[in-house]
């Protein structure tokens, strides 16, 4: 069933950072009804779901929406909260218009008309716990870069440094490296390159040991989000509180994925068929779908295929029924997509 056999009008709405562009089409004729732009505050959210009513049926509407993790996704929360029938508008199949013409306007009825023709589509993002989760992994995964790019720095200075000094440092472990450069006083140093490089090592030292903390702080802090989302999820062998915390994010919440297939596809570990010619039968995993859960469950099964043994003994059974290596872990990465679907949807969500 489509969504056009489900609501009278579509309101399609396309955001940007100070205002959202709403379009009230028609589902049985596709025909735009109103545009009208709002500010992207409580406010202008009011007044674009009063004015959405003014040209809609009570219950008989949805609303497409694009960027439902960006600029959308305030007045996705505000429509999720007041009970609307909110579709995030992702993967727009046709071009803005056929002469090249574009406009927010022209958009906002694209994002409705276009998701009238579809059978299935996707409710947005949870915010709440989830929400909180995605900010501390953005942080850590920022925080971590800025980490490494400082200790790349630490050991760029050490290669260049003084003779003497390069000697002291040269061959410690990294945070050894890192508690000796803490300790380095630049104004006992006579010569003039000694202190500043003194200066320059302490200095970024510091750095590194700062973020080593900050990442370790925002992990320490996903914990207890993950516990009161999935309790079980920690308890999976191979997955840590940062695998988990992906999986959770972008599985979102409870029905979001209608199917353990659809979760699989959006993983990227739906197996699609890959003969051409004489080749004989076989299959490759999906390229599309969410890149993070992706490589989550591309990590888990590394740690799995390592360290347990049940893994190993799937892996050995696959392989002398005659697959490779490689499509072994592919057929494990579908078989483990399904079991977390459904520990998933079984976990009770009490954030």
């Amino acid at each position: 069933m489509s969504l056009a056999e489900l609501v009278d009008h579509v309101i399609g709405v396309d955001p940007d950072r100070d205002r959202i562009t709403a379009a009230v089409v028609c589902a049985r004729t596709q025909g735009e009804i109103a545009s009208k732009s709002f500010a992207t505050t409580a406010r202008g959210y009011g007044q674009a779901m009063r004015w959405a009513k003014d040209h809609t049926t009570d219950g008989r509407r949805a609303w497409s929406i694009e960027s439902t993790g960006s600029y959308g996704a305030g007045l996705a929360s505000a429509l999720a909260t007041r009970g609307e029938f909110v579709i995030e508008f992702d993967h727009p199949a046709t071009r803005p218009s056929k002469d090249g013409a574009k406009s927010d306007s022209l958009d906002a009825v694209r994002a409705a008309r276009e998701i009238l023709g579809r059978k299935t589509w996707a409710t947005p993002r949870s915010r709440g716990a989830r929400e909180g989760l995605r900010t501390l992994i953005t942080a850590r995964d920022s925080a971590k870069l800025a980490r490494v790019a400082a200790i790349n720095v630490l050991k760029a200075l050490v290669v260049t440094a003084p003779i003497d000094l390069r000697e002291e440092l040269r061959g410690r472990p990294l945070m050894d490296l890192v508690g000796r450069c803490q300790r380095l006083r630049p104004d006992t140093a006579i010569d003039p390159e000694h202190a500043a490089t003194k200066l320059s090592l302490r200095s970024t030292a510091n750095r590194v040991r700062h973020l080593t903390d900050e990442c370790r702080e925002l992990e320490l802090a996903m914990i207890p989000l993950v516990r009161a989302m999935a309790p079980a999820l920690l308890d999976e062998p191979g997955i840590g509180v940062l695998m988990a915390a992906q999986i959770l994010v972008s599985w979102s919440h409870p029905g979001r994925c209608r199917d353990e297939a659809a979760f699989a596809r959006l993983g990227g570990v739906a197996p699609l068929e890959a003969t051409s010619g004489q080749t004989q039968t076989r299959h490759r995993l999906s390229r599309g779908g969410d890149r993070q859960l992706n490589r989550a469950l591309h990590t888990v099964i590394l740690a799995r295929a390592k360290h347990h043994q049940p893994t190993k003994e799937y892996i050995a059974r696959r392989i002398t029924e005659g697959k490779t290596k490689r499509e072994a872990m592919r057929c494990l990465k579908r078989y483990y997509a399904r079991h977390l679907f459904r520990l998933l949807e079984a976990a009770p969500m009490t954030a």
